[in-house]
């Protein structure tokens, strides 16, 4: 099985993945909503070059197309872009590729299309964004672990790193975090506490 670090934050700009990279961060998704494509480019392509480097595994997510024509290594799509995406343009360039799932359907979907990890949220109560989802629970994880056997499994959604052993005892190979790290008071003393209480022998995906 290829390596996933177990802590994975998701910021929506290059400035955060230049602050969190030297204190230890090895994954970080970059998720930008609401900019144009051209602001979208310039960030993909600032964060690239922070990332690359220094080994740090750099995950698009949803904008396929920019991060094909930036080399980017990694995209994450949800469900509703993942039937927009162009699947054959992304694996013929041998990009890697994450789906998030929140039900049965949609875990059958995502094993379609051999996915590289699989997303399952929320796993608690978020205020990051409305879901129409149940906060999923510890069991569902390791529901969800079973069904998809060794290929790596990621938790998001409400998720403090007081919790994250619990779903990573549950069955998660990787836990993801917004609020807990950027909507921290000292965000980087936070990330740094991820990283330490999180250090495990390396699981998952391998860098770009």
């Amino acid at each position: 099985m290829s390596r996933l670090a177990p802590f994975y934050p998701i910021v929506d700009s290059a400035d955060w993945v230049r602050r969190l990279v030297p204190v230890g961060v090895k994954l970080v998704q970059l998720r930008i909503k609401r900019r144009t494509p051209d602001e979208v480019r310039r960030e993909v392509r600032a964060a690239l070059a922070i990332c690359r480097p220094r080994r740090v595994q750099l995950v698009i997510n949803d904008h396929w197309r920019i991060a094909l024509d930036e080399g980017a290594g990694f995209i994450h799509l949800g469900q509703e872009d993942l039937a927009g995406a162009d699947l054959r343009a992304i694996r013929a360039r041998h990009v890697k590729l994450g789906i998030s799932t929140h039900d049965d359907a949609e875990l059958d979907h995502a094993l379609g299309v051999s996915p590289d990890y699989v997303a399952l949220g929320p796993i608690y109560p978020t205020s990051l964004k409305a879901m129409p989802w149940a906060p999923q629970g510890l069991d569902r994880i390791g529901e969800w672990k079973r069904r998809i056997g060794r290929l790596p499994l990621v938790t998001i959604g409400g998720i403090t790193l007081e919790r994250a052993a619990g779903c990573l005892a549950a069955g998660a190979d990787c836990v993801a975090v917004v609020s807990d790290v950027t909507g921290h008071p000292t965000p980087l003393v936070r990330a740094a506490s991820w990283i330490t209480s999180t250090r495990t022998p390396p699981r998952g995906l391998p860098h770009e």
